[in-house]
């Protein structure tokens, strides 16, 4: 087999966020951002990405590293490592099971120890997992572009297509934000082919649970469609009922309709489709149960 290598490519490091977009700015929408490029380089390498030039942010760790409480809101830079949301307290207090759940399944320790949130989600692979929970949790997007203008974008906004988000050419994503409920509880389940491998089908659930009734609810599954799938319908369905499994079983039968798997050397859609359904079920259950305690 030959060797895949990158196409020729300028190189740069920035030095602030404000550096790296106006570099972006300057190379009129024929560069990349580089992070922990576990996402980047395969791509590259297949020519499936091909810029003129790659800007390297992780002199920037320093500013875009970290997860703090902010108010009623957890923030998570976007050259946060993997493992550091694996490792998190404040995430396993404020959301438990649902990060640590998903990092400890999520490629190996090489990929976590190297990548990052940012690069994930802009990466906006449709089987990936880390892009089901922050949509499960309903996180927001800050991206920044020239002149320090910033907008913040919803994660259903923000994965626009596979491979696709709604960054600009002259945009750079610097945080995600999550906001904080009382009586929470979370979980994700992941069928794959290994250890480490992409998700065949996988589900994350969030619940707030407050005086026996559920108070909100987020539910997305990953591999079963263009993008992560937002499953709306059964998230509206549980607002305002009382957590029971005949009820999860309900929102577990919508997902498996509402989302479009195809076909592939994963798996035949029908079968996708059930796995989905079961693995919604299995998420909300230990989600009510965690937020239940």
């Amino acid at each position: 087999m030959a060797m895949q290598t990158p196409a020729p490519c300028d190189y740069s490091r920035a030095t602030s966020v404000d550096d790296a977009i106006a570099q972006l700015e300057a190379l009129g929408g024929n560069a990349r951002i580089l992070a922990g490029g576990y996402s980047l380089i395969p791509m590259m390498k297949l020519r499936l990405a091909n810029p003129g030039h790659v800007i390297d942010i992780n002199p920037l760790e320093p500013q875009l590293s970290y997860i703090r409480q902010e108010g009623n809101e957890i923030r998570i830079g976007a050259l946060t490592r993997h493992v550091m949301m694996l490792e998190s307290e404040l995430l396993d207090r404020v959301f438990p099971h649902i990060f640590r759940e998903a990092e400890a399944v999520l490629a190996d320790p090489v990929v976590r120890n190297r990548g990052t949130m940012g690069g994930s989600l802009c990466q906006s692979d449709p089987a990936e997992d880390l892009s089901g929970v922050v949509v499960a949790l309903k996180g927001q997007a800050v991206l920044r572009g020239p002149g320090g203008a910033e907008r913040v974008v919803d994660m259903e906004e923000f994965h626009i297509g596979p491979y696709m988000t709604a960054v600009g050419p002259t945009e750079m994503l610097i945080e995600v934000r999550f906001p904080i409920h009382q009586g929470f509880g979370g979980a994700h389940e992941k069928v794959e082919r290994r250890a480490g491998d992409f998700a065949i089908v996988a589900a994350s659930a969030a619940l707030s649970i407050q005086g026996g009734t559920i108070r909100a609810a987020g539910i997305a599954c990953s591999a079963v469609g263009p993008t992560t799938m937002h499953i709306k319908r059964a998230e509206e369905a549980l607002i305002g009922q009382a957590p029971s499994e005949q009820l999860f079983q309900q929102a577990g039968q919508m997902a498996s309709e509402d989302c479009s798997p195809n076909s592939d050397g994963r798996g035949p859609a029908d079968y996708k489709r059930a796995v989905a359904g079961v693995l919604t079920q299995r998420a909300l259950s230990r989600a009510a149960a965690t937020a239940l305690r």
